[in-house]
């Protein structure tokens, strides 16, 4: 099974677990911690409407794929990774790896310099697809392709969000739901520890000194005075400076 394919069977099966296995446990009337709906403007309509949207750019760009060619298959792979990502953040990195190392349009390297840099920026990972697709071998890249990418991997969450918020208030009410939701989050803590194993730890880490330096920036970080960029720059001068030995 292919890592886009494994991450969303990987969800559904704690959601499953979780509805059956699992309680949750509140108060008459008191619902989970969420996005407050009640005073949503989006009609069901207009929600109906942008589920339907979502999932027919799902399905659609694979059927044009072949006539079409590589603009559409750079908008496939990075709508999909936005869009079978649940929990964001790291999550997204083993579908973005896939998406592009996999068929050889950035490199292992280039991939993993690239997410170094994103973590000293702020903002959320997903503007990292801008990057990956700038410096993809196939065109379109550059401006246009980061471009494209971009507005690809936020159109599934963004589509997603507004479909679900008419309906949110009934949903976050039924306890089968929040059971569900307790498994899907316990699901996505497992795939983030998968994530840091690969393709970061698998691909970055080569023995002890690489190790020696995780531990350097971990203890800058946790003592708050360091910025994050400062923590970044530090680790690329320590890697130089151990390939040059």
């Amino acid at each position: 099974m292919t890592v886009p394919a494994a991450q969303p069977a990987i969800i559904f099966g704690g959601a499953v677990a979780g509805f059956a296995l699992l309680r949750a446990d509140f108060s008459p009337g008191q619902a989970p911690t969420g996005p407050d709906a009640a005073g949503a403007t989006v009609s069901r309509r207009a929600g109906v409407v942008a589920l339907a949207l979502f999932a027919l750019l799902l399905a659609l760009p694979p059927l044009l794929r072949p006539a079409v060619g590589q603009p559409v298959a750079l908008f496939e792979s990075f709508y999909r990774s936005g869009a079978m990502v649940f929990g964001g953040g790291h999550v997204v990195l083993p579908l973005l790896h896939a998406s592009v190392v996999d068929p050889g349009w950035v490199s292992d390297g280039t991939f993993l310099t690239g997410y170094g840099a994103a973590q000293a920026l702020p903002g959320p990972l997903f503007a990292f697809a801008a990057y990956l697709a700038a410096v993809a071998g196939p065109r379109p890249n550059g401006v246009l392709g980061g471009a494209i990418a971009l507005s690809a991997i936020f159109a599934g969450p963004l589509l997603l969000l507004v479909g679900a918020l008419p309906f949110w208030e009934r949903l976050r009410a039924a306890g089968g739901f929040r059971r569900a939701l307790l498994g899907t989050n316990a699901a996505v803590v497992g795939i983030l520890a998968a994530a840091l194993y690969a393709p970061i730890w698998t691909s970055a880490v080569a023995g002890p000194p690489d190790v020696a330096i995780i531990a350097g920036a971990l203890a800058l970080l946790a003592t708050g005075r360091t910025p994050p960029i400062v923590v970044v720059a530090l680790c690329a001068a320590a890697g130089q400076a151990l390939a040059a030995l």
